[in-house]
């Protein structure tokens, strides 16, 4: 039965439990702190990899000054078919998910202007950029016959499941120019417009004991529907130290995010049942990325990337809300970081391509008082909750028939984490309220469940090209 919690939280936890709900906490690092790196299928079987290689609009995904590196117009589109699959597990039992979205994954194309002077300028070079990703997300969490839930003396039900599920996209254009130096120095900066959709809910089922009858519940403020759009700026530099090897350095500011929400509500004091709106401003982390590429010959490139995260989310306060997400973004987020590592063999007109990247698990250890399937209660600590480090590999093939070109790539993409849900408490306060209602019954329950989640994504890319 899930009972009132007879053990004091440690404060990670209880900044955790407090912080509104598990999806606001995951969208902050995962939609709005990161960047869509979905780019042409060259890049992507890379890994993402080209900080100090350059030479497309792709660069303005990672260093803005590899669009001086280009000595021809350029232009291309890319269609993505990406596939999220995640088992959760609780209990022993498990329920998979799978899903496969085909959309444009990315259009860039870059104009490059030779500059017929007696210095050592060589071209100056205008990019741009269009990159798009899914955000659809859906986990659904067994649930089990032993955890009871009393809902008045003659009314109990069994806790039958739950689930998350999250629609929308992601989408970052960017404008910028870049500068050749005598061949030797390219500078480059950029400006990114992002824009974000997501309607995002959260729901638990309960079985009556008495007739089997299923049961649905909607936590408190959801479903919701965010329409974000944001903005950040970025300089980048690559230099040769030989004919052979390039280092390159680029620095993004922080996003600045508008972030317009529309949510149900439900049983408040005034207004009974009905939606509302809010807005809410967030800064995200500021980013640097150093890189450095191996050029063998024009048959060989092999480049690495690291990026870091330099500061951390911070909503601006209106209320209370954003004072709690500031405090435990404050005590319990890490700063990113990722190692992207590609190469590129060229043999005549044909091209093979190799990558790999891993990003860090962006939260420390959090520990939570949770029911477990049996319906006895503990605290537990995990390492990886809500996100995890992620591992990506990617490989492609391309064939270039001199103006025109045709790329394919794959990636298979890995995280396992920690799932929470099902914690929310009626307080009576809409403020402050998280607990689930039906429409009839409110399920207000102290404690977390948490069920392991394995995420695989397989994702597809084909890219046409041409060359001017």
């Amino acid at each position: 039965m899930l009972k009132k919690s007879l053990v004091l939280m440690s404060v990670s936890a209880a900044f955790f439990a407090q912080a509104q709900d598990v999806s606001i906490l995951r969208n902050t690092v995962d939609v709005y702190s990161s960047s869509p790196m979905v780019g042409s299928s060259k890049f992507n079987a890379m890994a993402g990899a080209n900080g100090a290689l350059g030479g497309d609009a792709n660069s303005l995904l990672t260093n803005p000054a590899g669009l001086g590196v280009a000595i021809s117009g350029e232009v291309s589109g890319t269609v993505s078919i990406a596939g999220n699959k995640n088992k959760s597990t609780w209990g022993g039992s498990s329920i998979d998910y799978s899903k496969t979205n085909t959309d444009l994954g990315n259009v860039g194309g870059v104009i490059a202007f030779p500059l017929m002077t007696e210095t050592g300028w060589k071209f100056i070079n205008i990019g741009i950029n269009y990159s798009n990703q899914s955000l659809d997300n859906y986990v659904e969490s067994p649930g089990s016959s032993n955890v009871i839930k009393d809902f008045d003396a003659n009314n109990s039900s069994s806790f039958a499941g739950h689930a998350y599920n999250r629609y929308g996209n992601l989408s970052k254009t960017s404008f910028g120019v870049g500068a050749n130096y005598n061949h030797n120095l390219y500078i480059g900066a950029g400006l990114n417009f992002f824009s974000a959709s997501i309607d995002q809910y959260d729901t638990a089922a309960f079985q009556s004991l008495s007739n089997g009858s299923l049961e649905y519940f909607n936590r408190q403020n959801t479903p919701m529907l965010e329409r974000s759009s944001g903005f950040s700026a970025s300089l980048g530099v690559i230099g040769k130290l030989s004919p052979n090897f390039r280092i390159g350095g680029a620095i993004e500011t922080p996003t600045f995010w508008r972030i317009d929400r529309t949510y149900s509500f439900y049983n408040d004091p005034n207004y009974g049942d009905g939606s509302g709106a809010e807005s809410r401003d967030l800064t995200t982390p500021l980013k640097a990325t150093v890189s450095a590429a191996f050029v063998a010959s024009k048959n060989f490139s092999l480049n690495v990337d690291y990026t870091l995260g330099l500061t951390r989310p911070k909503y601006k306060v209106v209320s209370g809300a954003e004072s709690e997400l500031n405090s435990f973004f404050k005590d319990n987020y890490k700063n990113l970081s990722e190692v992207r590592i590609g190469a590129e063999y060229r043999l005549k007109q044909f091209r093979l391509r190799g990558g790999y990247s891993y990003m860090s698990n962006p939260f420390d250890a959090l520990t939570v008082t949770q029911v477990n399937p049996d319906a006895s209660t503990s605290d537990q600590s995990y390492s990886n909750m809500m996100l995890n480090n992620r591992n990506l590999a990617s490989f492609g093939l391309g064939y270039d028939f001199k103006s025109f070109y045709i790329d394919a790539s794959y990636q298979y993409v890995t995280s396992t984490y920690s799932n929470p849900f099902l914690r929310g408490i009626e307080t009576g306060n809409p403020s402050t309220d998280t607990a689930y209602y039906s429409d009839t019954k409110i399920m207000s329950s102290d404690y977390f469940a948490v069920s392991e989640v394995k995420n695989n994504r397989n994702n597809f890319f084909i890219t046409f090209g041409w060359k001017f």
